[in-house]
């Protein structure tokens, strides 16, 4: 007697007999017509398989279905981290200058579209200090910081002093703003002398 299993759910026919059919998805299939849905054809009773939306893939078709991260070129099967219109496992997501993940944490992007943590971005495009030649950032903790242009050159608010006397510039409502003369930043009194020196 030939046992009844169903109406398979690809070809709508019959599944008559004990070794003719197979059970996935909740439904019921001929053994022939349990197959990848991507055109390989692969059999998949037995095999592992992919669910997606009601229909069943090999894992080869899968694995080729997914999205590819943008760093490593591999399949993205677990979590997918978007950044910068892409897709990314969230290991390859990282700063193009020390290698630190940037999953969770803010980052920028510079003219090239590189991706950079905002400590290497700083270090890498912010304006230097014409006299001790580092980079003007903000503080570890701080997301902003203080720049002085003077004479077209940017100084460290600590770097920014007469360069005859050391004295330490500031405004000149504090009695100790900038005098520069031919393209030396100085004090007032430092000026007044050098001035000086010229007439006499």
């Amino acid at each position: 007697m030939c046992v009844f299993a169903g109406i398979c759910a690809r070809c709508k026919n019959k599944v008559v007999g004990e070794n003719n059919g197979c059970t996935a998805m909740d439904q019921v299939y001929h053994v022939d017509c349990f197959t990848c849905e991507n055109n390989c054809n692969t059999r998949l009773r037995g095999q592992p398989f992919y669910a997606l939306e009601g229909k069943a893939f090999c894992e080869a078709c899968y694995v080729n279905s997914l999205e590819r991260c943008s760093t490593c070129s591999k399949p993205i099967t677990d979590r997918i981290l978007r950044a910068t219109g892409k897709p990314y496992h969230p290991d390859c997501f990282t700063c193009v200058v020390c290698g630190k993940s940037l999953d969770g944490v803010p980052f920028t992007v510079d003219a090239t579209n590189q991706i950079h943590c905002i400590e290497d971005f700083h270090r890498k495009f912010a304006p230097r200090c014409s006299v001790c030649l580092q980079p003007i950032m903000p503080d570890d903790g701080q997301e902003e910081t203080v720049r002085i242009v003077a004479l077209d050159r940017s100084f460290h608010v600590q770097c920014y002093k007469c360069e005859d006397c050391g004295v330490q510039l500031s405004s000149e409502a504090d009695g100790r703003g900038c005098y520069p003369l031919d393209d030396h930043i100085l004090c007032r009194e430092c000026n007044g002398r050098a001035v000086q020196n010229i007439t006499s």
